[in-house]
């Protein structure tokens, strides 16, 4: 690759692929998890609350950790941020495909996906930590970052499709029946069923997804090239006060925390939701695979909106325009068409959902670097805490959904469930979301970082900028003529 003073089409499709494997198995992760530790490992709703809780938690405690030491890390040829995206992966592809096994010890299934789960996040934390901070070491133009950013966001929507059609497809494939059985004889019956075709159907989409984790590592790896960026911070600690305390980053963190709270609801639920209460068991991966075909191709219209109206208006508009579908899908009788077709447009919200935070944080480390032109090298801190808390409370809420699915009375593998858990389901996947995204919503109001703001900032930096080369041009000359 012959690179450029800017960024190609090949640099940022080089940099947008390298998103993929987050959101790929993030996807199988969200959607099939739960379904697959209550019905193929057959574990009790309370053990499976436990260990995505426990997996997600430990998921949002490792951010911060990796940031610090991603931030502590020396330059290498290839850069401070890529040599963690290299080294990261072949242990994360083995640990992702084990989560996916049944082991044969069936009093050691707890741990056995406790111990995994909790692995793969740690590295894929060690390969999304050091990614999501390369933005800002790819260009130092805001521009060519913003349009970076929205190649990634739209391969990313593309990982989720990938994610849902490879998992969806080849697990519905082996869908076994369900067991229609009265509930005094469930417990002993499901206990001496093994769906072995849909284990091993588990089993061929965790390798599938594991290959294209790897190609995409190499893609990013080979065809990007990191800048070098400013001398690290000297303490830690201090950074995660300078950037806790910087009012726009912690109102930005609080708006999208509600928000992608309610999208992790929804994700972590719908399977169970299309299948149980709307009663369609055999097509739900299709209506998922709907959701994100829909927010792949609204990607460019997004990114064309923000630009066109600024990233506030398209944060209302995108977000709630999500909220109408969320209420019809519980209120009209069980149709497929009509799940379709509200799939469809649900995933033009769920597009703005994963364009606008990250197309939003590096305006907000900007105007930190403008406050603090003294401060420098704390975007691990900016990119890790945020992913730190969205993580953590994306734990809490899947552990509380799945309990709350144990105290309505779920069954595993049922044809059908007590109407208990079809208000549960209901509640989860739509009363729930719909409240967490008006919280959202009135909170991002206080977000100060207007179009306005934004353009002052990048014309103030680049001040900066040229005011640096100019004293390194003047103490070049100084060193010559001594």
């Amino acid at each position: 690759i012959l690179w450029k003073p800017g960024l190609s089409i090949c640099n940022k499709l080089c940099y947008a692929v390298g998103g993929a494997p987050y959101q790929i198995t993030g996807c199988a992760l969200g959607f099939f998890l739960q379904i697959y530790l209550l019905d193929v490992a057959q574990l009790d709703p309370f053990y499976a609350s436990i260990i995505l809780f426990v997996g997600r938690a430990w998921d949002a405690v490792t951010d911060p950790i990796i940031g610090f030491m991603v931030s502590r890390s020396p330059w290498t040829r290839f850069g401070r941020m890529l040599p963690w995206i290299l080294f990261s992966t072949p242990l994360a592809v083995v640990s992702y495909f084990l989560i996916w096994y049944v082991p044969v010890i069936e009093n050691g299934k707890v741990i056995w996906y406790l111990v995994f789960y909790c692995l793969f996040q740690t590295l894929q934390t060690c390969f999304h930590v050091p990614y999501s901070a390369l933005t800002m070491f790819i260009s130092e133009d805001q521009k060519e970052r913003d349009s970076a950013t929205a190649y990634r966001m739209t391969v990313e929507v593309l990982g989720t499709v990938i994610g849902t059609a490879v998992q969806g497809q080849i697990v519905g494939m082996a869908n076994p029946p369900c067991i229609p059985v009265a509930p005094g004889y469930y417990s002993l019956l499901t206990c001496c069923l093994s769906p072995r075709s849909q284990k091993t159907a588990y089993m061929i989409a965790s390798g599938a997804i594991c290959s294209i984790y790897v190609l995409c590592a190499v893609v990013l790896f080979f065809g990007v090239k990191e800048k070098k960026g400013k001398k690290q911070v000297a303490w830690w600690l201090e950074g995660i006060g300078l950037v806790m305390g910087h009012g726009p980053y912690v109102r930005l963190v609080m708006g999208f925390l509600f928000t992608s709270l309610a999208f992790m609801l929804l994700e972590g639920n719908f399977a169970l939701f299309c299948c149980y209460t709307l009663g369609f068991r055999n097509d739900f991966q299709n209506i998922l695979l709907v959701i994100m075909l829909a927010a792949m191709l609204t990607i460019p219209f997004w990114q064309w909106f923000l630009t066109k109206f600024g990233k506030k208006n398209a944060v209302y508009i995108g977000t709630s325009s999500v909220i109408p579908f969320m209420i019809l899908v519980v209120c009209v009788k069980s149709n497929l068409i009509i799940t379709y077709m509200v799939s469809f447009a649900a995933g033009v919200g769920v597009a703005a959902a994963f364009l606008l935070p990250w197309s939003m944080l590096p305006d907000v480390v900007d105007d930190f670097q403008v406050q603090n032109p003294d401060s420098r090298g704390h975007e691990a801190i900016f990119y890790s805490f945020y992913v730190f808390f969205t993580k953590f409370a994306s734990g809490i809420s899947l552990g509380i959904s799945t309990l709350s699915l144990d105290f309505a009375g779920y069954m595993t593998r049922g044809c059908t469930q007590p109407e208990n858990v079809d208000i549960t389901l209901k509640v989860l996947v739509s009363a729930a979301p719909i409240g967490l995204i008006l919280i959202g919503l009135v909170l991002f109001r206080s977000y100060p970082i207007d179009e306005e703001r934004r353009q002052c900032n990048r014309k103030l930096l680049q001040e900066q900028r040229e005011n640096e080369v100019d004293s390194e041009t003047d103490s070049t000359e100084l060193t010559n003529m001594v």
